[in-house]
């Protein structure tokens, strides 16, 4: 048992008169440092808390008028301006503190940093590009890397993009790299010269093996090239790098196989596809295969056994477009009304949907145009999506 000595009660009120000593000295300093703000800054400050942007700026506006070096209510203002979508007055009042003299290095740093955002957010990327290129070799750096990578994905800029993500290993992924060399792939298919895409092409996959839009791409060039098997064979090699893009490639595989004068070998191999990954792109593609080689009926049961299998509006749209194909005139009416209501519903299932963002879009994105993310839109339609385990 610890023994208590009544002495030691004396120290209870000396620990507390040094604690109220000490709250004193804190009191008075931020008392003495607050009497130095204007008074319109802590009214900015309210009418934020109150969720009165409009009234704060303008009480900002007033404190810099009474005090110019007040640095933090610049920043802020800026800030306030930018978010406001206000960039012409954000841009100004950030020049005008990377202009001072007297500002110290460290604060004209974040002042130029801040104009770099307000350039990016007014669209003006030239400028942008101009502010964070000065910040490459700063304290600042790794952000201004990252401002300048996104700058040139904007730009379409992919050999820029490509060399400042050397620089950024942490940041940009390898998926991201080989969407880079993707990008300079198609352009090149564009210009029509194949030499060069094919090389492109070839690094794409080198940096991410897993890149499907490599082998789509690549199974393209060699579509031009009337190289029919190499084409299959590229487009082939997506099951491997992931399935559920096979989607994608179903009607140019059809495509070769016609070619090839193959067509009952494409049709066993698309519904094995069809069998493993279920696709209502796949579907479509299977469906007009069935429908050359075995008829309306043919066609129509794969539809109704695809639909029992996984049911979907989608799919049912499909069965009855399968069902009119052989029905009899006195039915014909009214399977084409009931089309007609079931198509006008699943035109607004019929989209893409970003997995990051969720934006949602009729066309294919390999980088979503909402969030800027490469490869985030799933091949499935939005109705496949919302079924998806």
């Amino acid at each position: 048992m610890i023994e208590f000595e009544y002495w030691q009660l004396l120290l209870f009120p000396l620990f507390f008169g040094l604690g109220w000593a000490a709250a004193r000295v804190d009191i008075r300093h931020l008392v003495k440092e607050s009497r130095t703000l204007p008074r319109s800054y802590f009214e900015g400050l309210n009418f934020l808390l109150n969720e009165q942007p409009d009234r704060a700026i303008e009480a900002f506006v007033e404190a810099v008028k009474v005090d110019p070096q007040t640095i933090e209510i610049h920043f802020a203002l800026g800030s306030l301006f930018r978010r406001r979508g206000e960039t012409e007055r954000a841009i100004r009042m950030h020049q005008n503190l990377v202009e001072r003299d007297d500002l110290p290095q460290d604060l004209k740093l974040q002042a130029l940093a801040e104009l770099g955002q307000d350039y990016l957010k007014a669209g003006l990327l030239d400028g942008a590009e101009s502010v964070f290129e000065k910040l490459r070799d700063s304290a600042l750096a790794e952000d201004a890397k990252r401002n300048l990578l996104e700058i040139y994905q904007l730009e379409k800029d992919w050999e820029k993009a490509i060399a400042i993500a050397s620089e950024l290993p942490d940041f940009a992924s390898h998926k991201e790299v080989a969407e880079y060399y993707c990008e300079l792939a198609a352009a090149e298919m564009m210009r029509s010269r194949p030499d060069l895409a094919a090389s492109f092409l070839q690094t794409a996959l080198e940096r991410n093996r897993k890149c499907v839009r490599a082998s789509l791409l690549l199974g393209d060039l060699q579509f031009q090239q009337e190289e029919f098997a190499a084409a299959i064979a590229s487009w082939q090699r997506i099951e491997q790098q992931d399935p559920v893009y096979l989607a994608l490639v179903a009607k140019r595989l059809l495509d070769a196989f016609r070619k090839l004068d193959r067509r009952e070998a494409g049709l066993q191999l698309l519904r094995g596809y069809l069998d493993h990954y279920p696709s209502l792109d796949l579907l479509d593609v299977v469906f007009q295969l069935e429908l050359e080689s075995g008829g309306p009926e043919a066609a129509y049961r794969l539809v109704r056994d695809e639909l029992r299998r996984n049911p979907t509006l989608l799919g049912f749209d499909k069965l009855l477009e399968a069902r009119l194909l052989f029905a009899s005139p006195d039915i014909r009416p009214d399977l084409d009304l009931a089309k007609g209501i079931v198509h006008g519903y699943t035109r607004r299932l019929a989209r893409y949907r970003c997995d990051n963002c969720g934006f949602k879009a009729r066309q294919f994105y390999w980088r979503c145009p909402a969030c800027g993310g490469w490869e985030t839109y799933s091949p499935k339609r939005t109705e496949e999506f919302d079924l998806t385990p």
